[in-house]
């Protein structure tokens, strides 16, 4: 078996710690929420949500659209949808602000001496190049399921991903 040229990273959880990050973030806000609890809640919410576009039940939307209606959701659950429309945007954004694992960074530059490293996640490219540019993580290129408008596990996010670096799936 040929070896790989091309790492390509799921994000969320693997690279960034999306939890910890989300309950920091609502711990500082002073929610009248359990963060543990909600940010759970929202995580829950990501694959329904993503199931609703692979079955055709809603049109392709890009994660960030997805995020927001799922939060919308929470937010009427946990009694919050008072907040302001400005709130809700900045707290719908924090999967944009998610810290990265602290080895992340120097995992991916040591990586990156021997292969391409990409990423390959469901968010959408601005979220990831978000991600990518505030946590410093050294990727040689930006691929998100959003460049094919089909969500993981469909096969033409990691076809495309081969297409899109022009090399075979095996690579």
């Amino acid at each position: 078996m040929k070896p790989p040229r091309i790492l390509a990273f799921d994000v969320f959880g693997t690279v960034v710690d999306w939890r910890g990050s989300i309950i920091r973030e609502l711990t500082a806000l002073a929610l009248p929420v359990e963060p543990a609890r909600f940010a759970d809640a929202w995580r829950a919410g990501y694959q329904p949500a993503m199931q609703t576009v692979r079955d055709g039940r809603a049109p392709w939307a890009p994660l960030d659209v997805l995020h927001r209606r799922i939060l919308d959701s929470l937010l009427e659950d946990f009694h919050l949808s008072h907040l302001p429309e400005s709130q809700k945007v900045h707290l719908n954004r924090v999967w944009h602000r998610l810290d990265p694992w602290p080895d992340a960074a120097a995992g991916l530059a040591c990586l990156r001496r021997k292969y391409i490293c990409a990423t390959l996640s469901n968010g959408n490219v601005s979220l990831l190049v978000d991600l990518a540019r505030r946590g410093g993580l050294p990727f040689d290129c930006i691929l998100s399921a959003e460049l094919y408008r089909a969500y993981k596990p469909d096969p033409a996010v990691y076809l495309g991903a081969a297409a899109t670096l022009d090399c075979a799936p095996e690579e």
